[in-house]
């Protein structure tokens, strides 16, 4: 693998970038904000400028090298995994001013996911108009699986994940959100095409269920929505996400739990889900991006996933999908979020080193 460093001329100041070879030749890969504390998402305005969400509950506005804090967030519960985290600015922010952010509300001693609308001020400094839109049914403890990506449908409405918040077993019960992808309208009313609605015994947001701990989400350009998701030790999915359809957690399972004893009932069940691809041992991935192939025609409708443990960004494709390419250098740490650019550009945040990237073809 080809690593040598370049010189780029930044928005404000000259900045190093490294070029790396892959499979659709050199890149480059450039830091463009830099000093970032537990990066968590990215979205882009039609101003040229990007949001980023900080897990510990500060919201940035980027444009030309400069950054400030958006004031108006409403209290987050910062517990463990949880905190600020997805942002969306959704297809009509141009004439709305909406945008989309899922965060760790306190819930009476403890905290769920729950997804807020907001509209952004024209100087791009403060939320106004803010609503929690969902939150997840009250109940669960502890600081970890939190879900929380957000996702537009073609027709508006919006996709999130919820993690099982290590309750194993509400992963199978609908009569809660833990462990599901939820679907609401942006009021956030229920659609009446979801699969559960005027199900007694479910509630009417879910869309899919058995999911463990979901930090990636995208639609591709069929429209079908695709998550990734965290197993134990081992069984990391890639799922092709089907209405009404169970994917299996706890009941089955390709890794282990950590203390090395078996999942569940073993890796099939008629009327569970199978997951298109799953990585074992564990990259603990986060964040998913489908390529459209504007600067890369090759990479077009392949999946982009990051990784947080083995720090790299894996390339997938193929029916059946498979992993094709280990995209890896030291500026791939720790990757939470992976996004296409207005202009096809890749982008990434590294946790590990607090810094936003671009992937650009190398000149």
């Amino acid at each position: 693998m080809l690593r040598t460093l370049i010189i780029v001329v930044g928005l404000v100041w000259p900045t190093i970038a490294l070029a790396l070879e892959t499979s659709e030749g050199e890149v480059a890969i450039t830091p463009v904000v830099t000093g970032l504390e537990q990066p968590w998402a990215i979205g882009f305005l039609p101003d040229g400028g990007m949001l980023i969400t900080e897990r510990e509950g500060r919201l940035l506005y980027v444009l030309d090298g400069k950054r400030h804090a958006i004031s108006g967030l409403p209290p987050i519960a910062v517990v463990g995994q949880g905190g600020l985290m997805d942002v969306l600015v959704p297809k009509d922010f141009a004439d709305s001013r909406e945008v989309f952010l899922s965060y760790a509300k306190p819930q009476s001693g403890s905290a769920g996911t729950a997804l807020m609308r907001a509209t952004l001020s024209k100087d791009n400094a403060k939320l106004t108009n803010v609503e929690t839109i969902f939150e997840m049914t009250r109940g669960s403890s502890g600081g970890r699986h939190f879900g929380s990506r957000i996702a537009e449908a073609p027709d508006g409405s919006l996709f999130l994940t919820v993690g099982d918040r290590t309750d194993r077993p509400s992963a199978q019960d609908l009569s809660r959100e833990n462990g599901t992808v939820i679907r609401v309208n942006r009021d956030g009313t229920v659609p009446n095409d979801n699969p559960f609605v005027g199900q007694a015994d479910a509630r009417s947001s879910i869309w899919s269920y058995g999911h463990r701990n979901a930090q990636g989400m995208a639609l591709d350009e069929g429209g079908q929505l695709w998550v990734v998701e965290h197993g134990a030790m081992g069984g990391d999915e890639v799922n092709l996400i089907r209405k009404g359809a169970n994917f299996g957690w706890p009941v089955i399972a390709y890794g282990q739990h950590y203390s090395g004893g078996r999942i569940g009932e073993g890796t099939s069940k008629p009327g569970m889900e199978q997951p298109e691809f799953f990585w074992d041992p564990s990259i603990a991935p986060s964040g998913l991006m489908i390529y459209s192939g504007k600067l890369w025609p090759e990479w077009r409708g392949h999946l982009f996933v990051g990784a947080l443990k083995l720090d790299y960004i894996s390339r997938l494709t193929g029916r059946p999908l498979r992993e094709v390419e280990k995209i890896a250098a030291d500026e791939t740490w720790r990757v939470r979020d992976i996004r296409e650019g207005p202009a096809g550009a890749i982008w990434f945040l590294s946790v590990g080193n607090g810094t936003l990237y671009r992937m650009t073809p190398a000149e």
